[in-house]
């Protein structure tokens, strides 16, 4: 029994199957996890290593070399970079798409136990990036007076430590919590050099004694007087003055406590992170979600919690809690502004359906392959892990609107057969009569985007979720239209009259046993059902009474219309060959244009925010960095107008509080200012990015990167890459560089990467005088690094708190280049020597960092584009770096996004060659034709010219987004033309002559041509609008393939008429096939 068959003679069956599949895709879409975006998984790894007080080219030889010469033979790899800057080595590892990063990552860690590192190195650290890694939500946690003391600031960093981060961690999705800004207690103990040289106590006595006194122990166990006891030594430290009155040594007969040479005080440590939001000193807590949680509900989940903390008085309160950063709130706008185009674009299909089949019940039948088809995409959307993010709902809001097309053809040949036969009959022959068409059909559209599989870079990764969603609902609504369609169109009339077994009344006590149950389970269901049917066709009549009008002026249009076809046709045919000349040049002319559309990797996504990283000069303090950010925020807070379009803004100086921070963030000389929109203004955003760019240009020595928070990829629009071997002249290149692309209006935010580094005083060790005073160049350098930098010798207990305790020389001690040269080497000796007498200090300055790509040392230039699209931009980096003349040794590209939109475009160009050939197998399959499939195919190109002229009028960048678009019109526009050319088939079988065959196809299929089209372009025109959060994504593949399949339809119901007359010769009487 055939699908068809099953389904028109057992209805209950297919109805319960329907509910059962509706019921499971509503849990399903429960279970699916939000996201903004698909698990973009970068295939990079980051081997990061730290080193100690090691310049950049110590760096670059000690580290960075041997580990890319070890990395190098890792399978997989097609690009390594380093970066080597002062105590740390990062080395990126770009591999290519698709590689298995699991794998990867254990033969790169494989590889790192091979390397040949300094000894004092701690191991390497494997880091993988992915952008979903970002904080799904951010706090402030501020004083709510204006008291920004140190002892108010470091109670403030106790609170967010010991209870709000503890409070957080525990809610479910809550993979972590990261914190910066505010101070961190430290216990410092100051030694005092002279007092500790005169009586002859090192540095190393103080660690090792407060190492000692500052333990608890277990002593074992004691059995007396028929009791055990627990034997325990508790001598930890219970206050500072306890550290102070630690016994160091006996010099002269007397004692020598701590506090006898050092100061001990609760201090705070180093800060490697300031937070401000609005001006005011905060601590910024970071959350991170688990990796398969859902964004929104996380986000739900912690405000709630942060709800809960209010109400249950758990928030001091002196402190505020300000959400300053939540994920969830662009996704949730992002996601509904998708929602609503998919259901609009489905209302507005409904609407054509109504007004060419003018009756209600069809209408209802062909609909409901819309909410069906789609609630059981959602079943194999969670059976393939794919989340619901923009591109998967993206898919949906795409395919709404040609998840009629199937149902309306099926339904269309019922009712052709329903004249003539009765309703069960009609609904199994239409329906089986069409399958093989609406098979081949859906074939050829989801076809398109098996090709995506070898698409690489991002777009792959970033359209699979889009390609499956698709796919899926495509061939649900294939399933509706061969099982539901016909068993709703079966059930449209009355069964015939058959004989109806009366009702057997029962006599005696039986009857009154049984009346009351044939009238529960009989008559009253009848009832209910009678009314239904009753308010339903009074709300029929009323909706076709107040529909007349709107139907009436659609006939009369549709009747011209068709009149109006039908005449242009009848000269068409006459003047094939001048017909599809005029046509062709029409779309050659549309070609034209191609060359002059802006060309870009992605589209701009306005998310109502922006940030502006600045680095300063190397050897600037944290404090500095702070005080340049707030400069820039006073820029806001000072003006009416930029304070009235910006909702909020806060700083981070230094990157403490980055949980993974980017190659280009480090150090204390980095921060960045976030600044919120009120909304998303794009001339309001252009007005602030104006304003703060003019400060920053006000500031001597300060670099400035503009930018959105990341989404796709870390690449700047334009990268300019100088390779050689000599440092100073690759600075010189690139300096010289960044002066001509200033020069030039279209670049900005234009930042160099080899810069004169962090100043430093190098220490060069005379070995000669170290072994005649029987020092080595190790104990030395421990010396200098506990005196200078300091160590944590111990931990101070506080409830349930560990305070680090860090020895080091005071402060008065180590402020000047003098202080470090009369540092005494070896205390507790009888003659005192100084650094000085051992080694020379130099002030040096090396270069910032030193990048390598490909093992070749390189400079960078980068740039953001003040106007105009990434194509222009690297035409005109080009153009200037031909002009420039290079030393010999210096070799120079334009790299950056141009790399990744070049190798996306041509993988794309390959998906869609590879995509019109799927197409062209499956009509050559269904036709059982090499010859008809190839007229068809003529409509992908008229499509092409569409978009192209739809693209130009709208001035929409040509990117990925476009392509993908593209790739699914191949597969959309050729069904108008299969329905065509396989009615002209059909008749010409039937031996009616080939030019009549070709004419009354024409007409026949004209008006289910333009319902399929019409109903696809209205479910897209919400898409291609383009309101609302995420709209830069949706919109240009909207705009293409509306404009695309408008073009190409209009032409088609000429272009194919005049092409199958002119070179079909065929006989239908043998019925050869070409």
């Amino acid at each position: 029994m055939s699908i068809v068959k099953l389904a028109v003679k057992r209805p209950v069956t297919i109805a319960m199957l329907t509910l059962a599949v509706m019921l499971f895709g509503f849990v399903s879409l429960g279970r699916i996890p939000v996201t903004l975006l698909p698990d973009l998984a970068y295939p990079t790894l980051t081997v990061r290593t730290d080193y100690p007080g090691g310049a950049p080219s110590e760096v670059e030889q000690l580290v960075s070399k041997p580990i890319e010469e070890t990395l190098g033979t890792v399978k997989g790899i097609r690009r390594i970079e380093s970066i080597s800057r002062a105590g740390q080595s990062d080395v990126l590892l770009e591999f290519s798409w698709g590689t298995d990063m699991e794998m990867a990552s254990l033969d790169v860690r494989e590889k790192l136990d091979w390397v040949e590192l300094p000894l004092d190195l701690e191991k390497p650290v494997l880091l993988r990036f992915n952008p979903s890694e970002e904080p799904v939500y951010r706090l402030a946690l501020s004083l709510n007076e204006n008291d920004q003391s140190i002892s108010a600031l470091k109670q403030l960093r106790t609170y967010a430590e010991e209870d709000l981060k503890r409070h957080l961690e525990s809610i479910e999705g809550v993979a972590s919590v990261r914190l910066g800004g505010g101070l961190e207690d430290e216990i410092q103990v100051l030694v005092n050099e002279r007092q500790a040289a005169a009586l002859q106590i090192p540095m190393t006595l103080i660690t090792q004694r407060l190492r000692e006194e500052n333990i608890n122990l277990s002593g074992g166990r004691i059995e007396a007087d028929r009791a055990e006891y627990l034997v325990r030594t508790l001598n930890q430290f219970k206050n500072l003055e306890d550290i102070r009155s630690i016994y160091l040594t006996t010099r002269n007969n007397r004692p020598i406590l701590l506090k006898d040479i050092a100061v001990v005080e609760n201090a705070y440590k180093e800060r490697d992170a300031i937070s401000r939001v609005g001006g005011m000193e905060a601590v910024e807590v970071s959350l991170y979600k688990e990796g398969d949680a859902n964004t929104v509900q996380v986000s739900k989940a912690i405000q709630s919690h942060l709800q809960q903390l209010k109400t249950a008085n758990l928030l001091p309160e002196q402190y505020a809690i300000k959400p300053i950063y939540d994920q969830a709130v662009f996704i949730s706008a992002a996601i509904a502004e998708v929602r609503d185009a998919a259901i609009i674009g489905g209302l507005l299909a409904m609407v054509i359906i109504y007004l060419f089949l003018q009756r209600v019940w069809p209408t209802i039948v062909i609909s409901l392959a819309i909410p069906i088809s789609i609630i059981a995409t959602f079943n194999l959307l969670y059976g393939y892990q794919v989340s619901l993010n923009m591109m998967s709902l993206g898919g949906i809001a795409l395919a709404v609107g040609m998840l009629v097309d199937n149902a309306i053809v099926v339904l269309e040949n019922i009712a052709r057969h329903q004249q003539h036969s009765d309703a069960e009959q009609a609904a199994e022959v239409g329906t089986r009569e069409v399958s093989g068409a609406i098979i081949a059909s859906t074939l050829t559209t989801m076809a398109v985007f098996f090709p995506l599989v070898f698409v690489e870079g991002i777009a792959g990764q970033l359209f699979r979720d889009q390609a499956l969603t698709v796919t899926f609902s495509l061939a649900a609504s294939l399933l509706v239209a061969l099982t539901l369609i016909p068993m709703l169109s079966s059930r449209s009339r009355n069964k015939s009259n058959a004989e109806i077994e009366p009702f057997a009344y029962a006599k005696g006590w039986r009857f009154w046993l049984k009346t009351p149950i044939y009238l529960v389970f009989r008559w009253i269901p009848f009832a209910l059902i009678s009314v239904f049917v009753a308010i339903a066709r009074v709300l029929t009549k009323l909706f076709t009474l107040i529909t007349t009008p709107l139907l009436k002026l659609f006939n009369t249009v549709y009747q011209t219309l068709e009149a109006g076809y039908q005449r242009l046709l009848n000269v068409a045919l006459k003047r094939a060959g001048v017909t599809l000349g005029i046509i062709l040049l029409s779309a050659a002319a549309c070609y034209t244009l191609l060359p002059r559309l802006p060309v870009a990797l992605l589209p701009n996504m306005a998310q109502g925010e922006f940030y502006v990283e600045v680095e300063l000069q190397p050897g600037a303090t944290i404090y500095e960095t702070d005080m340049v950010l707030a400069e820039l925020g006073n820029v806001i807070a000072t003006s009416d107008e930029l304070n009235a379009a910006v909702d909020r803004y806060y700083t981070i100086a230094g990157t403490g509080s980055l949980l993974n921070a980017a190659p280009g963030q480090s150090g204390n000389q980095w921060g960045r200012l976030n600044v919120v929109m009120a909304d998303h203004n794009m001339a309001a955003t252009e007005k602030v990015q104006q304003q703060l760019r003019q400060k920053v240009q006000s500031m001597p020595g300060v670099m400035a990167k503009f930018g959105t928070p990341e989404l796709f990829s870390f690449a700047s629009p334009i990268t300019i890459e100088f390779v050689g071997y000599d440092l100073a002249l690759l600075q010189q290149a690139a300096q010289q560089f960044s002066t001509t692309l200033e020069e030039h209006p279209q670049f900005t935010d234009i930042r160099v990467n080899m810069t004169d580094g962090q100043p430093e005083l190098a220490v060069y060790f005379d070995h000669a005088k170290l072994s005649q005073y029987g020092l080595t160049s190790a104990e030395v350098s421990e010396l200098l690094a506990t005196k200078i930098g300091g160590r944590v010798a111990s931990q101070f207990s506080l409830d349930d708190r560990k305070i680090d305790i860090l020895v080091r020389s005071q402060s008065a001690d180590r402020n000047s280049l003098r202080d470090l040269q009369q540092v005494i080497i070896n205390p507790g000796a009888a003659r005192e020597i100084t650094l000085q007498a051992v080694a020379e200090v130099v002030p040096v300055v090396g270069p910032s960092e030193i990048t390598r790509i490909d093992q070749q040392r390189t400079a960078i230039v980068e740039a953001n584009l003040n106007y105009g699209d990434l194509g222009s931009a690297v035409s005109n980096a080009q153009q200037l770096l031909d002009e420039t003349q290079l030393p010999l040794t210096i070799t120079a590209r334009v790299a950056g996004q141009n790399e990744d939109m070049q190798r996306s475009f041509t993988s794309l160009q390959f998906a869609l060659v590879l995509a019109v050939f799927l197409v062209y197998l499956v009509m050559a399959s269904q036709f059982e034709s090499l010859l008809h499939p190839l007229f068809i195919l003529f409509t992908v190109p008229l499509a092409g010219a569409g978009s192209v002229l739809g693209l130009y009028l709208m001035g929409t960048e040509l990117s990925i987004i476009v392509f993908i678009g593209l790739i699914m019109l191949a597969g959309i526009v050729v069904n108008n033309a299969i329905v065509l050319v396989d009615r002209i088939n059909q008749l010409r079988e039937e031996g009616i002559e080939r030019y009549q065959a070709v004419y009354t196809a024409a007409q026949q299929r004209l008006r289910p041509i333009l319902m399929t089209m019409l109903t696809t372009v209205l479910g897209l025109l919400p898409l291609a609008i383009g309101l609302g959060e995420g709209a830069e994504i949706r919109a240009p593949m909207a705009i293409s393939v509306i404009a695309g399949l408008l073009f190409s339809t209009l032409l088609t119901l000429l272009f194919i008429p005049c092409l199958y007359l002119l070179v079909d010769r065929k006989s239908a009487a043998t019925g050869v096939k070409v």
